[in-house]
């Protein structure tokens, strides 16, 4: 028997010691905790390798995977080399890496992982264990997905917990973590079968088919990492539901362990494990109802993180169906949970289906809530995303972008407010609700003023603390606006009692030497009868109206017009 210490399993933070036995191999952590042996029947091969800590030793078991040792001495490799030739007749295969770091190579599938290959020799490699989910991300792009566990005490790279506490979940418990990888696959490939050996099967002539090698990688993948189950174990199916979010059409397959979302781009398998909350939600138009999945860890797409997942159904539209299942498998598992034959509303039956596939509560709206229109929501905005706030028994469900869920024990105080406190803002107002320990807040804007006696009843018969900004908006408001009729009508007594009239008074004390009070006549207009075109004063006027013939004075006016000279000819 070999013995070596300070071995870590499957890159756990914790050390352990490792005995390679004649039965087989063990490994125990150094703190305490869970043990992993192997058998030594079901070892398959060992490659040596260096790794992150040292020398990597790596196993590869008929029926568990990979096994990942690192920690090891160079000088370990001789005596693991006898060991594993002694125990178990394996020759212990010496791997060297590609060290050029290149990020075009060569994708090959293993019977427990996919290696990454940069002129034959491996770049890195990844387990099917450690895959959750793969997608076709372009034409000539898969996206690789990688999965993490709800929690650092489900795995095994939780230090404290010992190493070998869950394997297959190896990149748990790190600050930081690969979540996707994307793979650019140009051309096209030809399918290789594979006979019950596992070696590949030359095709035939030109009966083999060439398609897009993107498709056939991301095809392979999935059937090796076990992705997509079997159509045969499908209980039952949804085609073409509508998803809300994320956005788009998909059909729902239910399996006895998980469900999968099956779109034009992307697919989704989630486990049931993962299922926090389950809500079925009336929309407030009477046409639709909501069916609101909370997800933990949440669904990735990209880089983008979906905490819920929300379906809408039409009210009114029934669906008849068959659960794929055994009388047998139905009667000892599923008894008194799932019937083998449905014919009701779609919401209603997908309800039921999850209901009795993952075990989960299902949530409705509080009884002791109901809106002005006699509704279970009220129509809101989240900033500039329009939805429905749902009242539930212990929290609030605001949907369905971005759905947010509020726990009634995380809340400080909720306050209702006007927008900005305008008159013009009577008809709404706003919900802000603030969370315990400094968390934040959330802010619902746009909601009826029609709502606000049903909520407030709804906050007092759940015990919140709610407080009313609207009653002192409403005061202020009267009392500017009395404070303004009261300026407005004072002002109107200074002007009566002083009689202020601006410029004229200064008219007044100013005399206009050109006026002459004893003067009886105005200056005649145009269209007056009596207007000449002499344009002389009044005086003057006169003067010739007493001698129209010229008679009395012989002299011409001082103001007649000189007569013009004759044009003569030059």
């Amino acid at each position: 028997m070999e013995s070596f210490e300070g071995i870590h399993l499957d890159l756990s933070q914790q050390p352990g010691k490792c005995r390679i036995a004649e039965s087989g191999l063990g490994w125990k952590p150094s703190g305490g905790g869970d043990t992993f042996t192997l058998d030594g029947s079901n070892i398959g091969g060992a490659q040596w390798s260096r790794a992150a800590r040292g020398f990597e030793l790596k196993i590869l078991s008929r029926t568990s995977g990979v096994i990942q040792l690192d920690g090891f001495d160079q000088e370990d490799q001789d005596r693991a080399s006898k060991a594993f030739k002694l125990f178990y007749g394996i020759n212990l295969e010496n791997k060297e890496h590609a060290l050029r770091g290149w990020n075009w190579g060569k994708g090959e599938f293993g019977k427990a992982e996919l290696a990454f290959s940069v002129q034959n020799r491996p770049a890195f490699e990844v387990p099917y264990s450690e895959i959750s989910n793969t997608n076709l991300a372009g034409k000539n792009e898969v996206a690789v997905e990688f999965s993490l566990p709800a929690g650092g005490s489900e795995t095994g790279t939780n230090g404290h917990l010992g190493g070998a506490r869950s394997r297959g979940r190896k990149a748990g418990a790190a600050r930081d973590q690969l979540v996707e990888m994307r793979f650019y696959i140009p051309g096209t490939a030809t399918r290789k079968d594979k006979d019950e050996e596992g070696e590949d099967k030359s095709p035939e002539g030109s009966d083999a088919e060439e398609q897009n090698a993107a498709t056939l990688f991301y095809e392979t993948l999935m059937d090796k990492a076990e992705i997509g189950e079997v159509a045969g174990d499908t209980f039952a199916t949804f085609l073409d539901v509508l998803h809300l979010t994320p956005r788009g059409r998909f059909d729902v397959d239910m399996y006895e362990s998980s469900f999968r979302l099956r779109g034009k781009t992307y697919d989704y398998k989630i486990q049931y494990e993962s299922i926090k909350k389950f809500m079925v939600l009336p929309k407030p138009d009477d046409l639709h109802t909501l069916i609101t999945i909370g997800l933990d860890p949440p669904l990735r797409q990209g880089q983008t993180r979906y905490p819920f997942l929300v379906m809408q159904f039409k009210r009114e539209e029934e669906v008849v169906i068959d659960l794929n299942m055994t009388e047998e498998l139905l009667e000892e598992k599923y008894k008194g949970k799932l019937l083998p034959h449905y014919e009701s509303p779609q919401h209603s039956v997908v309800a039921q289906v999850f209901r009795g596939l993952a075990g989960k509560k299902v949530v409705t709206p509080s009884k002791d809530f109901v809106s002005h229109h006699q509704q279970s929501g009220v129509k809101c905005s989240i900033k500039a995303n329009e939805g429905h706030l749902f009242c539930l028994d212990k929290s609030f469900m605001f949907v369905p972008k971005p759905a947010t869920y509020i726990s009634f024990d995380n809340i400080s105080v909720i306050v209702m407010s006007r927008v900005g406190g305008a008159i013009s803002a009577s008809r709404t107002f706003d919900i802000t609700i603030t969370l315990k320990g400094g968390s934040g807040e959330h802010q619902f804007s746009n909601i009826n003023r029609e709502e606000q006696k049903p909520l407030e009843e709804f906050f007092q018969a759940k015990g919140l603390k709610a407080k009313n900004e609207m009653l002192d908006d409403s005061s202020a408001l009267i009392a500017a606006a009395l404070k303004d009729a009261d300026m407005a009508s004072s002002d109107e007594e200074i002007v009566a009692a002083g009689a202020d009239r601006g410029s004229a008074d200064e008219d007044e004390e100013s005399v206009d030497e050109d006026f002459r009070t004893d003067s009886e006549s105005d200056v005649a207009e145009e269209y007056d009868s009596a207007h000449e075109s002499s344009g002389g004063s009044d005086d003057e006027m006169v003067d010739g109206d007493e001698n129209p013939d010229g008679g009395a004075d012989s002299d011409p006016p001082a103001d007649e017009r000189p007569k013009k000279k004759a044009k003569t000819a030059k």
